[in-house]
């Protein structure tokens, strides 16, 4: 005789909830007919509460339980720590960005999780932006010719942004034309200067070395977005658990 029970899905601790809709997929796929009912937001501060139920076979529940909590957990620890770095630049008017520092196999959920969080993704592959990075300069020769190549090679609605390391990368940045500059591990002082040496004529993105502690910090230089690798490769799992009782 088949058992048949209800699962609740508990949010532990506070958090943002990411992934229910993978989580319920996961149930589906194992047995089309468990029932599913969210019953929290997703992208909203919340709990401990009840993010989800689930009803049906006993067996299929126990059968997905760790594949969908692994997912949920996952993909809400990513919003989580999102929406914590959003909060730390309150009123600065700073976006915060993900990277393509993300699980094999899981950049589009990561990246769905770190706009849960109110953060922005900063591009998915190759095929949507182009960075110059320092291996690019070291190819052609300076920052400013690889930027220069760049600019001129890149498709039409790609957007470029150009990777500098000290103010004189900068410069050269600014003179072959580019419209977007990533500051890369720059100490808060040069940050500070570099906007100023900017004026205007590119938007400015720091990057390298940010967390929790000095983002604030980071934001208040003038740049206009800090993009932070940690959002997809450091996030902790929210603590979710499914609690099963008899029908």
């Amino acid at each position: 005789m088949e058992v048949r029970a209800r699962g609740r899905i508990e949010q532990r601790t506070a958090g943002v909830l990411s992934g229910l809709r993978v989580a319920q997929a996961v149930f589906r796929a194992l047995d089309s007919e468990l029932r599913w009912h969210a019953r929290a937001p997703e992208g909203q501060w919340c709990g401990p509460c009840l993010a989800a139920e689930v009803a049906g076979s006993a067996a299929s529940l126990l059968a997905a339980e760790r594949v969908a909590l692994n997912f949920l957990g996952r993909l809400s620890g990513v919003a989580t720590l999102a929406a914590r770095y959003v909060g730390a630049v309150e009123g600065t008017g700073v976006r915060i960005l993900d990277t393509r520092k993300t699980t094999p196999g899981l950049r589009a959920l990561e990246k769905e999780a770190v706009r849960a969080g109110g953060a922005h993704s900063h591009r998915s592959g190759l095929y949507d932006a182009m960075l110059v990075k320092e291996n690019h300069a070291a190819l052609a020769g300076s920052v400013g010719e690889a930027a220069r190549r760049a600019l001129a090679g890149a498709p039409e609605g790609v957007m470029v942004e150009v990777e500098c390391t000290d103010l004189g990368e900068l410069d050269a940045a600014l003179a072959a034309g580019a419209g977007r500059i990533l500051l890369d591990n720059m100490e808060v002082d040069d940050l500070r200067r570099a906007v100023e040496r900017t004026a205007g004529r590119a938007e400015l993105e720091a990057s390298g070395g940010v967390d929790l502690e000095n983002v604030r910090a980071v934001a208040e230089t003038g740049v206009d977005r800090i993009s932070v690798g940690a959002l997809t490769h450091s996030a902790p799992a929210l603590d979710l658990s499914l609690v099963i009782e008899p029908l």
